[in-house]
């Protein structure tokens, strides 16, 4: 028989296997997987501070959602687990497609055109060296 009720079994299971990195999550992001994952490759395994530079300079508009999800994490870095900002770095960052919205673009002759606009789910996991 087992020890404890099947919620309480499953809660210590889950807490044994929880990731204890800081992260920070960005979901239903108005950007494009694809175009996420343009910048996302530029900073995946970067430290935090050329990575944050990066960000700043980048043209792209998921440059400027990304940097606000990089901050958000190094300051749950700082704040939740005590690391020190100097020693992070970016050790996974990945975005995965969230529910697109379908719209309608007319067109000539009466006929209707259909448009996505893809969102994605973003997030940042970052590691001390």
């Amino acid at each position: 028989m087992a020890k404890g009720h099947r919620s309480q079994i499953k809660r210590e299971r889950n807490d044994s296997k929880r990731e204890m990195r800081p992260y920070a999550k960005l979901s239903y992001a108005r950007v494009p997987v694809q175009k996420a994952c343009f910048v996302l490759d530029s900073i995946r395994g970067k430290d935090v501070t050329t990575a944050l530079g990066i960000l700043t300079y980048n043209p792209r508009y998921a440059s400027r959602v990304l940097k606000k999800l990089l901050e958000s994490a190094i300051a749950n870095a700082e704040n939740n687990n005590g690391m020190n900002r100097a020693n992070l770095y970016i050790a996974e960052c990945y975005a995965s497609e969230a529910p697109t919205m379908k719209r309608i673009q007319p067109r000539a002759q009466g006929r209707a055109y259909r448009i996505f606009k893809r969102t994605s789910h973003l997030t940042i996991v970052l590691d001390e060296k």
